[in-house]
């Protein structure tokens, strides 16, 4: 307890002396300061710190209590809302934090989030009229490490999941007709989109070369059915 009171005060401290210097070194103490957030929650693993084994009833209960928590300090420090110039297309995976994509917490990012990263048509419009809503850039991701990738790499699972499997094997098609969609088309063209496929590396969060890694290539090979 009194550790956790200690580590508060510095914070406030450190918040303190941020706020009187330039934007940038704010923005990248700010972000230094969430990360020391999530270096506080992350050794908790248990869902719930009194009771080790939760009926789906008590999970509920104890996120809607983790909500009441996040909302009450919503409510005393409100947040500034800013216009979105990204769009994210992530995979569902809980690995992947989309905040920490860009080490940012600001507001300037729609987000898709499904399974596979997908782009069917109904996140096609939903992307579309981000862009007509003011976003400049779009980043698709696929992740390392994917389960709904390596469901469509294996028979067995490609016949338990088929929907899911589907999705995953029609992805790079999507693509391609979401990026001749006129109005998406004629962005680009003009040079007011521009639009990115990229790799997150899930270890790590990092953005990279739309191209896998090498072992994720090596991991690929060995689930593709022979």
């Amino acid at each position: 307890m009194k550790r956790g009171l200690i580590v508060a005060a510095g914070l406030v401290v450190s918040v303190l002396i941020i706020m009187t210097v330039s934007p940038r070194t704010q923005f990248v103490m700010g972000g230094a300061l969430v990360n020391a957030g999530f270096r506080l929650q992350d050794p908790l693993h248990a869902y719930d710190f009194e009771k080790p084994n939760l009926t789906p009833l008590e999970v509920w209960n104890e996120f809607k209590a983790q909500n009441h928590l996040s909302a009450m300090v919503r409510e005393k420090f409100p947040r500034s809302t800013e216009h979105p110039v990204v769009a994210l297309l992530v995979c569902m995976d809980a690995r992947i934090d989309t905040s920490e994509l860009a080490g940012d917490t600001r507001r300037y990012y729609y987000v898709i989030r499904n399974a596979g990263s997908v782009v069917q048509e109904e996140e096609q419009e939903m992307l579309e009229l981000a862009v007509r809503n003011g976003v400049k850039v779009l980043v698709l991701t696929r992740h390392t490490d994917c389960a709904a990738e390596k469901a469509a790499a294996d028979p067995a699972k490609r016949a338990q999941y088929p929907m899911l499997t589907a999705a995953v094997d029609a992805r790079a098609a999507h693509i391609e007709a979401f990026l001749k969609r006129p109005f998406i088309a004629e962005r680009i063209a003009k040079g007011e989109l521009l639009v990115e496929q990229l790799f997150i590396d899930t270890r790590s969060d990092e953005l990279v070369a739309v191209e896998p890694p090498t072992e994720l290539k090596s991991e690929a090979a060995a689930a593709a059915p022979h």
